[in-house]
C-alpha cells in the first residue's frame, strides 16, 4: 500500500510539475542570510511570496540555498514522506495505542492523502516537521529534563505552537512552560545576534503585517477568520473576528485545562488553527493525532466521518476564482470552511459546559476519555504512557 501511493504521488507531481512555492520561498530565505541581504524585502515564484516567519526559521532554511531547485524539491518530497511516518508513529504513541508494523505503513499510505498532509507535501510545507516537534515534546513523561524545549523551538519557527506553552501553564506545568518559553526567547536572541536589522524589523513590523501572509478571506484559509469573512461577504470581517476569536480561544483553553492530556492538547491545537488568523488548509495536519485518538477510543464511525472532511476537499469544489470566495451562498459556506466548522464542533464536543460534552466521571467504556481523566498536574505522573 505504502509503495503504490507513494508511485502514484511521485507520478502526480511529476506530471503536473509541482512548483513547492513555499520550499522556494525558503530557498530565498536561506540565501538572504547567506548573502546579507534584505530578509523581508523580496518575493518569488509566480505568485510574488514575501518571507513570512521570524527571523531564526530563516537561519534553519540556509543550508536549503546550497541544493539546485529539483534537489531542493526531492529532499522536501521525502522528507515529509518520512515525516508524515513519524507523525503516525507519534500520533499512536500519543494515543497510546500500538499497532503492528503493517499498520504502520498502511495508516502512513493512507495518510498521505489526507488534503492537508498532501498540500504539505505539494507546497513543500514544515507542518509535519512543526507537528513532530509538538508532539514528540508532549509525549514525553511529565518533569523530564528539557521538557518543552521543542516546543518552544517549534514557536521560534511558526510562532502559533506558543499556545501550547499556555496549555502547561494552565495545567499547573511550570517548569515545562518556563523550559518551553525560556527556548522560545532562545530562538528570538539567536535571530538577534545573526540577523539584528531582520529582527527588528519582524517584532516591530512584519508580525503585524498579516496580509503578507494571504488573503484572509479565500477558501484556502481555514481560520474562524477565513470562515467569518466569507460568511459575512467581506475581506475583512475585524471586530467581529476579534471577538469571536477571543471567546473561541478563551473557551478553547479552559476546555483543555479541563480534560485529560490526549484532548488537553488536540483541543489545543485545534484552537490554535481557529483562532490565527491565517491557517491554510495543509496546517491543519493536526487531523493525523486527532484520527489516531477517535480510533484509539473506539469511535470508528467518528473517526472514518473525520477523515472523510480532510480527504473529500469540499473547499476546492466551491467556486473560488478571482474573488468568488467572498459570494458564495448559504449552503455553500460548510464546503468551504469544513476544517474550521470541525475545530468548532470538536471544542463544542469537549467543552463542559456545554450539555451533550463528556462530563466529569462520565463513563461511556474503557475507551471514553472522560474514564481516563487526570488532574492537570500530579496525578499525570501515575500514568502509565504519559503523553
Amino acid at each position: 500500500m505504502l509503495a503504490l501511493s507513494l508511485a502514484a504521488l511521485t507520478a502526480l507531481c511529476v506530471a503536473t510539475r509541482v512548483p513547492m512555492a513555499d520550499a522556494l520561498v525558503y530557498r530565498a530565505e536561506g540565501t538572504a542570510v547567506a548573502h546579507g541581504t534584505d530578509l523581508y524585502g523580496f518575493t518569488v515564484t509566480r505568485w510574488q511570496l514575501p518571507a513570512t516567519y521570524p527571523p531564526f526559521a530563516a537561519l534553519l532554511f540556509v543550508p536549503t540555498a546550497w541544493l539546485p531547485v529539483p534537489v531542493l524539491k526531492a529532499v522536501f518530497a521525502v522528507g515529509n514522506a518520512l515525516l508524515l511516518a513519524l507523525l503516525v508513529r507519534l500520533s499512536c504513541r500519543f494515543a497510546r495505542i500500538t499497532p503492528g508494523p503493517a499498520a504502520l505503513l498502511a495508516a502512513t499510505a493512507a495518510g498521505l492523502w489526507l488534503e492537508p498532509v498532501f498540500q504539505t507535501l505539494l507546497f513543500g510545507q514544515i507542518n509535519l516537521a512543526l507537528a513532530c516537534l509538538v508532539l514528540g515534546d508532549l509525549h514525553r513523561p511529565p518533569g523530564s529534563r528539557g521538557k518543552g524545549v521543542a516546543v518552544g523551538i517549534a514557536a521560534g519557527i511558526k510562532l502559533t505552537p506558543a499556545l501550547f506553552l499556555l496549555y502547561a501553564l494552565l495545567k499547573g506545568r511550570r517548569r515545562e512552560a518556563a523550559t518551553g518559553a525560556a527556548a522560545f526567547a532562545g530562538t528570538v536572541l539567536l535571530g538577534a545576534l545573526v540577523l539584528p536589522r531582520a529582527t527588528v524589523d519582524f517584532w516591530t513590523r512584519r508580525l503585524f503585517e498579516t496580509d503578507r501572509v494571504g488573503k484572509a478571506w479565500i477558501v484556502d484559509n481555514q481560520s474562524l477568520q477565513g470562515l467569518l469573512a466569507r460568511l459575512l461577504h467581506t475581506p475583512a470581517p475585524g471586530a467581529v473576528w476579534a471577538a469571536v476569536a477571543v471567546a473561541v480561544a478563551a473557551a478553547g483553553l479552559w476546555t483543555a485545562r479541563r480534560a485529560d492530556e490526549r484532548w488537553g492538547v488536540l483541543v489545543t491545537a485545534l484552537t490554535a488553527l481557529l483562532v490565527s488568523p491565517v491557517s491554510w488548509s495543509h496546517h491543519w495536519v493536526w487531523c493525523v493525532p486527532l484520527l489516531a485518538v477517535l480510533v484509539a477510543e473506539g469511535r470508528v464511525r467518528t473517526a472514518v466521518a473525520v477523515a472523510v472532511v480532510f480527504t473529500a476537499r469540499t473547499l476546492w469544489l466551491v467556486p473560488h476564482a478571482g474573488d468568488l470566495d467572498l459570494h458564495l451562498p448559504w449552503w455553500q459556506q460548510p464546503l468551504a470552511s469544513p476544517y474550521a466548522l470541525l475545530g468548532l464542533a470538536v471544542l463544542g464536543g469537549r467543552c463542559p459546559a456545554i450539555p451533550w460534552a463528556p462530563r466529569r466521571g462520565a463513563s461511556r467504556g474503557a475507551g471514553n476519555c472522560a474514564s481516563n481523566h487526570s488532574p492537570p498536574a500530579d496525578e499525570q505522573r501515575l500514568s502509565p504512557h504519559p503523553p
